[in-house]
């Protein structure tokens, strides 16, 4: 936008020079300016937690106008860079993740890693305990899903704060997308080294639903040692999208605090947020700071076919994960 106005300008400067092309000079000036300010005090209120009041003081424009902007600017930034930097995902994007993963993380046919977060909110009026949440505040929920290298594929926003992970898991479009099949999620393929095929799945906590194509860890103390192995491999994978929240919390220190607006704008504000989260990833990168870790390939063995209802298709789904991690277990390389 910033080299449409100058070439805008440039193109006029050389046309014409009547007072009537200086002056829609000086109004593309005029219009350059006022979005650079809006610019620097929206960026002020994300990157701080600054009220509107206190921008407004510090800027000198009213309270009710630092609200119109905040609206107009997390809505123009959504709609200019979405479609660049958190596109719907096809066959090719999610096969591109899950080979990432799988370098990355050693955890074949990942698609993603599901979470929630509560954003903490001003009570909204005549709510009642909707937006409530089990840690004593008012909030809504923010669902991501994290790529290899902490980038939002996809988000839902708006979730009430009473809502469990899996209720806000249950409401949200990629639930639907998953029980209507239309994601396009590639074919299931051969486990590496291994003549078994498994489905390209995602992963999350205990508190969403086990599916056929979304893997939760086994639940219980005194676990048998493969399961043990499952678990610790999910949630070396699972920590993709906690550290995703906490360098987007670090970052925009408005997530710290209570948004006091209507819940409407909140959730423009927290999709702006995700969106800026992986913008800044795309053009400057981000350091994973992980250690070097390889996988002991061993014999694979083969696993019978499911049978039943889908949560047996599920179970089944997982055992084949978990045999595949059994004999082949991670082990960490020597600096030496």
């Amino acid at each position: 936008m910033n080299s449409s106005y100058c070439t805008h300008v440039k193109l006029l400067l050389r046309g014409t020079k009547t007072n009537r092309g200086l002056r829609h000079v000086n109004c593309i000036i005029m219009m350059f300016m006022k979005f650079q300010r809006c610019l620097v005090f929206h960026f002020r209120f994300l990157a701080t937690g600054s009220s509107f009041k206190a921008l407004s003081f510090n800027f000198r424009i009213g309270a009710s106008t630092v609200s119109k902007i905040v609206a107009e600017v997390v809505t123009a930034l959504w709609d200019a860079l979405q479609p660049h930097h958190m596109p719907i995902p096809t066959k090719d994007r999610f096969q591109c993740i899950a080979e990432e993963f799988n370098e990355i993380w050693n955890f074949p046919n990942l698609l993603g890693a599901i979470d929630g977060k509560h954003i903490r909110i001003a009570c909204p009026k005549n709510s009642g305990s909707m937006f409530f949440n089990y840690k004593k505040f008012f909030s809504v929920v923010l669902q991501g899903v994290v790529d290899a290298k902490y980038k939002f594929i996809s988000i839902d926003v708006g979730g009430y704060g009473k809502q469990s992970d899996g209720g806000t898991f249950h409401a949200s479009k990629l639930y639907a997308c998953l029980r209507d099949k239309t994601l396009e999620i590639p074919e299931p393929n051969f486990l590496p080294g291994t003549e078994v095929t498994a489905p390209y799945v995602f992963v999350s906590d205990e508190a969403y639903p086990l599916l056929p194509n979304l893997m939760k860890p086994y639940s219980g103390s005194k676990l048998p040692l493969e399961h043990e192995c499952f678990n610790k491999r999910l949630s070396r994978c699972r920590k993709t999208v906690e550290c995703a929240f906490g360098i987007m919390n670090s970052k925009w220190r408005l997530l710290g605090k209570c948004i006091e607006t209507n819940v409407d704008l909140v959730d423009h504000i927290v999709k702006c947020i995700c969106i800026l989260h992986n913008t800044i990833i795309d053009r400057e990168g981000i350091d994973l700071n992980l250690c070097e870790v390889g996988v002991l390939h061993g014999p694979s063995h083969s696993i019978p076919a499911a049978s039943g209802r889908p949560l047996n298709e599920a179970k089944h789904v997982r055992d084949i994960f978990t045999a595949y991690f059994a004999n082949n277990p991670l082990c960490r390389y020597s600096n030496k």
